[in-house]
C-alpha cells in the first residue's frame, strides 16, 4: 500500500516539536566531526561540508521567512539576496563567519532551524506561503525543513565519515505528509533516501528526478 490511501485518513501530523527534534540530533551528530573534515566534500553533493551546512541553514532560515510576513507572499520568495561565495558553491542569504569555526557554524544551523521551529509554532495553521513546488501551510513547511535536515546531514555525515540514522517515526511523517505514494511496506529511513534521489529501494531504482508536495491536506 503506498502513503496516499493513508493521506485521506486520519495521520499524525508533522509538528514543531518534530522539526526542533531533527535539528538537535542533527546538531548533536555533526558536532562529532573532526576540525578537518569539514572542507570534504558532502556525500554525492558538489558542496564541501561547510557550504552544505550553510546550504542547510538557508534552507529553514528561507522556509521561516517565507511563513514570517502577516501575508505572507503567494507568487514568489521573500526578497532577500541569495548570493554565491564562489562559482558553483550554494547561492544563499545565509553565511556563516568562516573565524567563528565549526561550533559557529552549527550555531548558525541550530539558530535558522529554530526560527522556523516558532514559525510553525505560532503561524495559524490556515496560513498559505509560496513554494516551488506548490502554496504549502506550516505543517508543510516544518515537513520540508525535517526533509532538508535528515538528507542533508546524511550528505554531512557521509563527507564527516560520522553514523548517521534518524527516527524512524519521523521519517514515516514526512513520507505520509510528503511523498504520499511513496511505498509504506519498506524501511523509512530507507525509503525516504530513495524519495529523494539518494539510494535504491529493492525493486525501485532511484528516482533521476524527484520533488515532494507540500501542498495541505485535507
Amino acid at each position: 500500500m503506498s502513503r496516499s490511501a493513508e493521506a485521506g485518513s486520519a495521520r499524525p501530523p508533522v509538528t514543531a516539536d518534530d522539526l526542533d527534534l531533527a535539528v538537535r540530533l542533527a546538531v548533536a551528530s555533526l558536532r562529532e566531526a573532526p576540525s578537518a573534515a569539514w572542507e570534504e566534500k558532502a556525500g554525492t553533493l558538489e558542496w564541501d561540508c561547510w557550504e552544505t551546512v550553510e546550504h542547510l541553514s538557508d534552507d529553514l532560515f528561507a522556509y521561516a521567512a517565507q511563513l514570517g510576513p502577516r501575508t505572507p507572499p503567494s507568487q514568489g520568495e521573500v526578497p532577500f539576496l541569495w548570493e554565491s561565495r564562489r562559482p558553483g558553491g550554494p547561492a544563499n542569504a545565509i553565511h556563516a563567519d568562516r573565524e567563528a569555526g565549526p561550533d559557529g557554524l552549527l550555531q548558525v544551523l541550530e539558530a535558522s532551524g529554530a526560527l522556523l521551529v516558532a514559525m510553525v509554532r505560532t503561524k495559524p495553521s490556515q496560513t498559505r506561503a509560496h513554494h516551488t513546488y506548490g502554496a504549502s501551510d506550516p505543517e508543510g513547511f516544518a515537513a520540508m525543513g525535517i526533509v532538508e535536515t535528515l538528507v542533508h546531514t546524511h550528505d554531512l555525515t557521509q563527507g564527516l565519515g560520522l553514523p548517521w540514522n534518524p527516527p524512524a517515526a519521523l521519517c514515516s511523517r514526512v513520507l505520509t505528509r510528503l511523498f504520499p505514494d511513496a511505498p509504506e511496506s519498506t524501511d523509512p529511513w530507507s525509503t525516504l533516501l530513495w524519495a529523494t534521489g539518494r539510494a535504491d529501494l529493492p525493486g525501485r531504482p532511484r528516482p533521476a528526478t524527484w520533488r515532494w508536495d507540500g501542498t495541505p491536506r485535507g
